[in-house]
């Protein structure tokens, strides 16, 4: 479970319950016992769905009136929900949910957008599933990590 199983990352939020079991002088040892437990997790965990988690961010991006449509379309390509905007004296504010992933380097694009006068603030919200296409490339990164050892 440490390893997990499907890019070498740890399975979260799984327990397993042992409702019956027998003992026999001869047949039953520890190691028995062990072996049955990591054949059972090995039959189980596959049909129980697992999925990679990745962060999600909270976003809070203040920039000029002039750029919101520019910051908005570049959180949309981030894969960011744009949860709030709140128009002020001097600019928008703009709160979203990204993951962090795509967030890596967002402060030049943002300055770039807004010619310097945007900033931005990020904190952890929560884990989310990934996509299939990005939890695939992660799997597949993971494969030849393993493979290059």
């Amino acid at each position: 479970m440490v390893e997990g199983t499907m890019a070498g990352y740890p399975l979260l939020d799984v327990k397993f319950t042992l409702l019956d079991g027998a003992f026999h002088a001869v047949d039953s040892s520890a190691l028995a016992f062990e072996i049955a437990t990591k054949a059972a997790y090995r039959q189980s965990i596959p049909k129980a769905g697992p999925q990679l988690l990745e962060p999600i961010m909270k976003v809070d991006v203040f920039t000029p009136d002039d750029n919101v449509g520019d910051v908005i379309g570049d959180i949309n390509r981030r894969r960011g929900m744009i949860k709030s905007q709140d128009a002020g004296p001097t600019g928008v504010r703009v709160k979203a949910d990204a993951p962090l992933a795509d967030m890596f380097g967002y402060i030049g694009h943002l300055r770039t957008l807004t010619s310097g006068r945007g900033q931005f603030s990020m904190e952890f919200s929560h884990y989310a599933p990934c996509p299939a296409n990005v939890a695939e490339e992660v799997i597949k990164e993971a494969a030849e990590r393993k493979a290059n050892k």
